[in-house]
């Protein structure tokens, strides 16, 4: 567990390897994170933090299993395998909700989201300007109206960065996020918010004041540029220069490969091969 500390840099990595070891990185020992359906980019980051730096990560994907400890990832992140050698089932309209409405438990939350805006926002609703009319209807919220109101920190992330997901403002508020910007979110006594956005293309989180989404950091082989042209706001730009993200090393690109995601489910969520 420990020599992937060592490890070099990898040089035959794919973008979607580069966004479960930057979203692994957010995750320590002792974190209670929680993830949401169709998540297999936060799913092997959770397990890719156990397996490296974080071996006591608590775990609990969306209302399934606690402490889940599945040999790879299923074809679905509500499946089976994740209840079956978890240490206990959370039942989802009782259990589930005692835990994560309280305070004290799941300070984590892996959100993706259909439309994301510059102040962390997030919409799995509707595409339109029309509620009972839109354009496209989504699947709907879930629990993400909840998950964003009572204190989690979120982390969303992003295999498609285009100006249709990365919008100025979003078509309806599925998920709150800094609202319209500055102490918005703190006046409505709302603790927590968006802390990170992982993307195909770079890492970008929240200026502290403003709280518009900011540019962390490009991919290797990504220019600012690319970034700033598919992303429907005017991203903020750190005061320093913006560096390279760092890429995943050759132990964690073998542990995604061969022991994580051997089937490749996380490439599902890519629209063009990554």
């Amino acid at each position: 567990m420990t020599d992937w500390q060592n490890s070099p840099a990898a040089e035959d990595y794919t973008v979607d390897e580069l966004m479960i070891a930057v979203l692994a990185d957010q995750f320590r020992n002792g974190d209670q994170c929680c993830n949401g359906m169709a998540s297999f980019i936060p799913v092997a980051a959770f397990m890719l933090a156990r397996l490296t730096h974080a071996p006591d990560l608590v775990w609990l994907p969306s209302s399934g299993g606690l402490e889940s400890r599945p040999d790879r990832i299923p074809a679905s992140t509500l499946e089976a395998p994740l209840w079956r050698d978890s240490i206990m089932y959370i039942e989802q309209y009782s259990d589930f909700w005692n835990f994560v409405l309280n305070g004290r438990w799941i300070k984590k939350f892996c959100v993706g989201a259909a439309q994301l805006d510059q102040f962390g926002n997030a919409n799995n609703s509707v595409i339109g300007d029309d509620y009972h009319a839109p354009r496209v209807r989504l699947p709907g919220t879930a629990g993400l109206a909840d998950m964003g109101s009572i204190g989690k920190k979120l982390y969303y992330w992003n295999p498609n960065h285009s100006p249709r997901s990365m919008v100025e403002k979003v078509d309806f508020v599925s998920a709150a996020g800094y609202l319209n910007g500055g102490d918005a979110r703190e006046r409505l006594g709302l603790q927590g918010g968006p802390q990170l956005v992982v993307s195909n293309l770079a890492v970008m989180d929240f200026h502290p004041t403003s709280k518009r989404m900011q540019l962390r950091s490009t991919h290797p082989d990504v220019s600012i540029g690319q970034v700033t042209e598919a992303t429907g706001f005017e991203l903020q730009m750190p005061e320093s220069a913006v560096p390279e993200t760092r890429p995943p090393t050759q132990k964690q690109v073998r542990l995604i490969r061969e022991t994580i995601d051997p089937d490749n489910m996380r490439k599902r969520e890519f629209h063009r091969k990554s």
